[in-house]
């Protein structure tokens, strides 16, 4: 199968800045040929800082991806994360053009600019204006009005918008490693990409991407999403909570969590035991197991509670039929599923990204959902002939072959 685009995804997360590198097929396939995913410095919850740290990370992610591949990285997709990621639904209306009275792209792209011109604050920038369905002369649920006789089109938009400063100084980070930018893209919706089916999608779904430092929830009903944010709770939360209650180390904690912890309490017998390095001990002491798991059962509850807050928040009466899927880091925690349909009352389950092939060791997993989500939001806008716009796509492909030709020509 011919290579279409070389695709590269970057995500500056909390704990980890990844950046891969992606062939596409004119049908789609994903492969991944280049990875890179060290130790972030430089954020907190998501955001930038500190310049030159947050530098460091990506350059160095960037050199690890392009040492497997032998590529040399020109631009990216980025994700965007942060608490300051918000959203909002917009409606956009115009009278169809033309003497044959048939929608054409232009009066699609005429009506999302309309929805689009929505009173937002001067300091934020809007990453996405997505529509979720149009209204043609009264007729609901159209998916593509293209060519349809009208008189009146209408479009429902998802309108996701984030601090103006955070994405500029994520951008200039990104800039200083020497990587352009395709397209930024909200985290939540990068992570759905690559979890979520379409018959979710359809039913009406949730999914929560749990980092180190944030939680990114986009909520999807009818094929599409209606209600994205970022809520500041996230791993590094839980192990915090760990060190404070056992007077012990991060390091120590971190390790406690992951080896020992769950969020369900039934699962934990009573008189099981474990060994705590304490600080300024270097003997440690003897905890309850269980002492530990209510610690990770507390603050796990409280961003279920949140989460479903969220939910209600957004309308549709806080009915997902799909559920809520769950991925990212720090949903790898045991027992978050059943801790998690305890306090929700709806279908849970943990999600790992799937559908590609290459490099995929150690990839597969909830913690690069958003990275890999990130190369398949790519993917698709160069399969659905949208891919002429993006740089990172200099390879395969009539477009490719023709962009390579005249940069031979004027180099």
């Amino acid at each position: 199968m011919e290579r279409e685009a070389v695709l590269v995804a970057i995500d500056v997360g909390t704990s980890k800045v990844v950046a891969l590198i992606g062939e596409v097929t004119r049908d789609g396939a994903l492969t991944i040929i280049g990875k890179g995913a060290p130790v972030s410095s430089g954020l907190k919850k998501g955001v930038v800082i500190n310049i030159d740290q947050t530098v460091s990370s990506i350059t160095s992610a960037v050199e690890q991806a392009e040492r497997l591949s032998g590529y040399k990285l020109e631009s990216a997709f980025v994700g965007v994360g942060g608490n300051h990621v918000e959203s909002q639904n917009s409606r956009g209306a115009v009278a169809v053009s033309g003497p044959r009275k048939e929608v054409s792209r232009e009066d699609v792209a005429r009506a999302t600019e309309v929805a689009r011109a929505v009173t937002i604050p001067s300091n934020r920038e809007v990453l996405h204006v997505l529509p979720r369905g149009y209204i043609v002369d009264g007729q609901e649920g159209v998916k593509d009005p293209i060519g349809m006789s009208a008189i009146r089109l209408e479009v429902e938009t998802h309108i996701v918008h984030a601090a103006a400063t955070a994405v500029q100084n994520l951008s200039k980070c990104v800039q200083q490693a020497g990587v352009r930018i395709d397209e930024l893209v909200a985290a939540p919706l990068a992570a759905a990409e690559a979890v979520l089916s379409d018959t979710e999608r359809d039913l009406g779904v949730a999914v929560a991407d749990i980092g180190a430092g944030t939680t990114d929830l986009a909520l999807f009903l009818d094929g599409s999403p209606f209600h994205t944010a970022v809520l500041p709770l996230g791993g590094n939360n839980v192990t915090n909570d760990v060190a404070i209650g056992l007077k012990t180390s991060l390091q120590v904690a971190e390790d406690l969590k992951v080896r020992h912890g769950t969020c369900d309490l039934r699962s934990v017998e009573p008189e099981e035991l474990i060994n705590v390095e304490s600080l300024g001990d270097e003997r440690g002491r003897t905890v309850q197991r269980a002492e530990v798991c209510a610690i990770i059962d507390a603050r796990m509850r409280e961003l279920f509670e949140k989460l479903g807050e969220e939910i209600a928040a957004a309308g549709h009466g806080g009915i997902l039929p799909a559920g809520l899927v769950l991925t990212g880091g720090a949903s790898q925690l045991a027992g978050i599923a059943e801790l998690g349909r305890d306090v929700l009352q709806m279908p849970v389950r943990v999600a790992s990204p799937a559908g590609v092939g290459g490099l995929v060791d150690h990839l597969l997993t909830p913690a690069f959902s958003t990275s890999i989500g990130l190369l398949m939001w790519g993917a698709r806008a160069v399969t659905e002939g949208d891919g002429g716009r993006y740089e990172s796509a200099p390879a395969g492909g009539v477009l490719g072959r023709l962009r390579e030709w005249l940069r031979s020509l004027f180099p």
